[in-house]
């Protein structure tokens, strides 16, 4: 269905996660209010999806993204996993948001998937809320130079909403001193974060830009397309604090 605002179009993908907005040419040089627009559709569904930016190049994506927040610094480097994951959770300020461009991709395979990890919080029952609101996990990167550690549950800075902050870059919980106790522990909360109604799937078209937010969202790619060329163009905005519940 779609909805309008004052200046774009909304069209949901999916019950939970997701919009195509239209009415947008992407670039450093949008009216303040078309970006509060993107803003607010981003805060509303987690992930939006542009078609048919083919006009962008990397000088011109950042200079879009620049408008929505600070670059990350460039020599942070942000690993890319082949599993559910929020980027960066190792860092103590994981990253707010990125926005991701199709440059090249398979002509089939290859999408990839949003799950919204503040319904994941919101569909737990009562007695694993009270939990997860208590548990902190420990993130290290893939080569486990840098660590930290995260409450399960972040209060997002802009909407007030809790959401369930874990992923492939948490390991353990803060606390137990048995492996098997926090994988048992990290596969029950993260199966409420990619249950399937709870996720959104992109089949990219070349020109497509997506921008999510890494606060509110975990994500994969399906890696379905064998040795066929997929080449997409992320940039990052530099995050907040985690806040946990109670603060």
């Amino acid at each position: 269905m779609l909805t309008a605002t004052s200046v774009l179009a909304l069209s949901p993908v999916s019950g939970r996660i997701g919009a195509v907005v239209s009415g947008a040419e992407l670039s450093g040089e949008l009216a303040e209010e078309t970006v509060d627009e993107i803003r607010l559709a981003l805060l509303r569904h987690k992930v939006v999806f542009f078609r048919g930016q083919h006009h962008l190049d990397a000088r011109s994506q950042a200079a879009f993204t620049r408008r929505l927040g600070e670059l990350i610094d460039p020599d942070t480097v942000i690993p890319s996993l082949d599993a559910w994951h929020s980027d960066a959770t190792f860092l103590d300020r994981p990253p707010l948001a990125s926005v991701q461009r199709a440059l090249e991709v398979p002509a089939h395979g290859g999408d990839t998937v949003w799950a919204n990890t503040v319904t994941a919080y919101e569909d737990l029952p009562v007695e694993l809320r009270d939990l997860a609101d208590r548990l902190w996990f420990l993130h290290s990167a893939a080569h486990g130079a840098l660590e930290t550690r995260h409450p399960l549950v972040r209060v997002h800075p802009e909407t007030g909403e809790r959401a369930l902050l874990l992923g492939g870059f948490a390991h353990s919980v803060v606390g137990l001193s048995q492996r098997a106790d926090s994988e048992a522990l990290i596969r029950l909360f993260q199966e409420y974060v990619t249950r399937l109604e709870n996720t959104v799937r992109w089949r990219w078209r070349e020109g497509d830009v997506a921008i999510w937010d890494n606060r509110a969202t975990q994500h994969r790619v399906v890696n379905d397309f064998g040795d066929r060329p997929r080449r997409l163009h992320a940039t990052t905005i530099t995050g907040d604090s985690v806040v946990p519940v109670g603060t």
